[in-house]
């Protein structure tokens, strides 16, 4: 196994550790910001920091495998489902953003697994799908350490600092959700041809 892959496997192995962090209450608080969140925080970034270089790794050395390439967006959706529904249940974000992003996800998916058995194409992510996943791995890493819950902003009154992360968190929320749905709509439009030609 290529060191690629196994940056792939390592970001999987991350996900249960953040679910098993999740179930601690550690009773200690930095900077008013649970320690349990602190760590999640961290794995997820270390998991999001292995989605960059293994992909930067397999096309410098060459070492892009069917392995990588089947493994690889599945590692990155189980970590991002797997760090939003945490969220969801500590009341940290809605339950209909994780939906919204998992139904545009397996739409996509199986666009794509008709475009490859079909024309053996692979389809390149769009303008919107990574503005979506710029806007999604930074809105979750910032919702991890927000104490208050998405959209505190239009319900409380917050100091200052906390009235700012809100914003940030809320509104890149907010980009990632509407980038989700255009760029799943862009897919669905582009592969209605492919569609068609289902048996």
């Amino acid at each position: 196994m290529n060191t690629p892959n196994k940056l792939t496997v390592f970001r999987i192995i991350l996900v249960p550790l953040m679910v098993i962090i999740s179930l601690i209450n550690i009773p200690v608080e930095i900077g008013g910001i649970s320690l349990t969140f602190i760590i999640m925080d961290i794995i997820f970034i270390i998991g999001s920091l292995t989605d960059k270089l293994d992909g930067y790794l397999a096309r410098k050395n060459n070492q892009i495998t069917n392995f990588g390439k089947f493994l690889d967006p599945i590692a990155d959706k189980i970590l991002v489902i797997s760090a939003m529904l945490i969220l969801v249940e500590a009341d940290r974000l809605p339950a209909w953003i994780p939906i919204i992003i998992i139904t545009r996800e397996l739409a996509v998916s199986g666009y794509r697994l008709i475009a490859v058995q079909q024309n053996g194409e692979v389809i390149a992510a769009s303008v919107w799908g990574k503005l979506k996943t710029v806007t999604q791995m930074i809105a979750i890493i910032l919702a991890f350490i927000d104490i208050n819950p998405f959209g505190a902003i239009f319900f409380e009154s917050l100091d200052t600092m906390h009235f700012v992360l809100n914003l940030v968190t809320t509104s890149l929320m907010i980009i990632c959700v509407i980038a989700t749905i255009f760029s799943g709509y862009e897919y669905l439009k582009n592969g209605k041809d492919l569609l068609k030609d289902i048996k």
